[in-house]
């Protein structure tokens, strides 16, 4: 087996050596030659190119005479112009008015809250001529609130004794405040009919001088609103309404 691959070895460093070297260029196998004709073409007039021996030294060419241009003739001669500018004109300026009057005022929300119906009426006479569009009047309602109550005691040591009862019941309670001190709240409520409810759980639980009492009656305030006012719009409501907004001024609406 090693003879085999030694004799095939052999045999192919043999054929690249007659195949390199041109042997074999008559059965059509050679390596391509490397030439470049390029260089042959950029060659300029190759036979004119001479090999001096050491020392000698060629004469060098005259070059003809250049004459010096003198300033005078190096300048190009300005052919004349004739005066075509055109008359300059000023541009044209508009008169510029000294306040502009029709420009457009920020506009801004205004509102005035807690009126109440009279303050309501002259406003609505007030502002009758003004367009709808410029100012609102918002109503609130609010409900009427009750309370479950003990009192009024004739002294503080009357209150105290009730306190220690009510505790002993374990009921809870609270002061009355306003115009029902000195009193005792037993729950709040926002109908009547809730009230009364919880005053006969009381009375179940031994509760006797306890009532059902309006603690707020029922009331409807209302805002004035001007969604987009000019200052001057602003100025000429405050003024036609006068004493109606009272200290109630018109303040900036809230974000």
């Amino acid at each position: 087996m090693l003879r085999l691959v030694f004799l095939l070895l052999v045999l192919a460093n043999a054929g690249y050596y007659l195949w390199s070297h041109g042997h074999l260029a008559a059965l059509g196998a050679q390596p391509a030659t490397q030439s470049e004709p390029q260089r042959l073409q950029q060659q300029i007039q190759p036979d004119a190119l001479r090999v001096l021996p050491p020392g000698e030294v060629p004469a060098p060419a005259l070059l003809p005479e250049v004459k010096p241009v003198t300033e005078a003739e190096s300048k190009p001669q300005e052919e004349p112009q004739e005066d075509s500018k055109p008359p300059k004109t000023e541009p044209k300026t508009e008169p510029r008015p000294e306040a502009k009057a029709d420009a457009k005022e920020a506009e801004s929300c205004y509102l005035a809250s807690n009126l109440d119906e009279r303050q309501v009426g002259h406003i609505r006479r007030a502002l009758t001529a003004k367009p709808k569009s410029q100012w609102e009047l918002i109503p609130s309602h609010q409900g009427g609130r009750w309370m479950v109550y003990m009192g009024k005691f004739p002294d503080a040591e009357f209150l105290d004794r009730k306190r220690v009862e009510l505790r002993l019941m374990d009921i809870e309670f609270d002061r009355a405040g306003g115009a029902l001190e000195p009193g005792l709240s037993l729950g709040r409520f926002s109908s009547e009919e809730a009230a009364q409810r919880q005053l006969a759980t009381f009375a179940r639980q031994g509760v006797r001088t306890a009532r059902v009492v309006q603690e707020r009656a029922e009331l409807t305030t209302y805002a004035l609103r001007l969604p987009k006012a000019t200052a001057s719009f602003k100025q000429e409501v405050t003024a036609l309404l006068g004493k109606n907004l009272e200290a109630k001024a018109l303040r900036s609406c809230p974000k």
